[in-house]
């Protein structure tokens, strides 16, 4: 794995940690960032060691406070269309082989609120806070955000947070549904940790499936979305993996999954 300017990777049983290392600057979401995940996953893609990709800030401050508004404040109407925008490494992160943890370790806010919003679980440390506040530059949430919010915690719940800019605690945000668990700052890596190797016992290729039944599913009717679900099912019955994992289930034995 290469070294970067505003990240660190580190790799520990299945896991891969993203941390996005800019703390004098909140970890703050510039260009610079974004290209070093992009780069990050894509290096990771095919990593057998790595079943699961956490994303994580230096520090007990900030997970991510949004984006760089140096740079945003040169930013014109055709920026908007950039390949490499948040928007799209954030659209990439969702649709992500590999599942992906945002693990909350203070502020996320605006796209830092958003890259959490990306990622398949969200968790967070107790003092942890999270918030749109776009509109208070005269501009929105754009990287995803007035729309992953409003699947998340409904539409009534987004509209009131996206047009106040309000901050919510991290207690808030397990009550409506934006995280799954906030913990104490202390246990925050372990907790991550745990569900990692909870997804990490599961047969690989039925944990991508999962991922894509789930995303491809959401957004179209119900009947589509069985479709989608037994097509993939169908892929799985014909896997070494469903062989080995209903005969490790028979025998009261551990599976041994190879992804195939």
């Amino acid at each position: 794995m290469a070294n970067f300017d505003t990240i660190l990777v580190e790799k520990t049983e299945g896991a891969a940690f993203i941390i996005i290392n800019r703390p004098e600057q909140r970890n703050a979401l510039g260009k610079e960032v974004l290209a070093d995940i992009m780069t990050a996953l894509e290096g990771l893609k095919n990593d057998e060691a790595v079943s699961c990709v956490v994303f994580t800030g230096q520090g007990e401050k900030s997970f991510a406070a949004g984006a760089d508004i140096g740079q945003l404040r040169t930013r014109t109407a055709l920026d908007v269309f950039n390949p490499q925008g948040m928007q799209e490494v954030y659209s990439y992160i969702e649709a992500y082989d590999k599942p992906t943890i945002a693990m909350v370790n203070g502020y996320a806010l605006g796209g830092g609120c958003e890259l959490a919003m990306a990622c398949d679980i969200r968790i967070a440390s107790e003092h942890a806070k999270f918030g749109l506040p776009e509109l208070n530059l005269a501009i929105i949430p754009s990287a995803g955000g007035t729309q992953r919010l409003a699947r998340l915690v409904g539409k009534g719940k987004a509209i009131e947070l996206i047009l106040t800019g309000k901050m919510i605690t991290a207690a808030e945000a397990k009550e409506i549904g934006l995280i799954s668990e906030a913990v104490p700052f202390n246990e925050l890596k372990a907790k991550a940790m745990e569900i990692v190797q909870q997804i990490s016992a599961k047969g690989p290729l039925a944990v991508k499936m999962a991922k894509l039944a789930i995303h491809a599913g959401f957004d179209t009717d119900m009947k589509t979305g069985l479709t989608i679900e037994k097509l993939a099912q169908a892929i799985l019955f014909e896997t070494e993996d469903k062989n080995e994992g209903t005969s490790a289930f028979l025998e009261k034995r551990q599976p041994q999954f190879t992804a195939n």
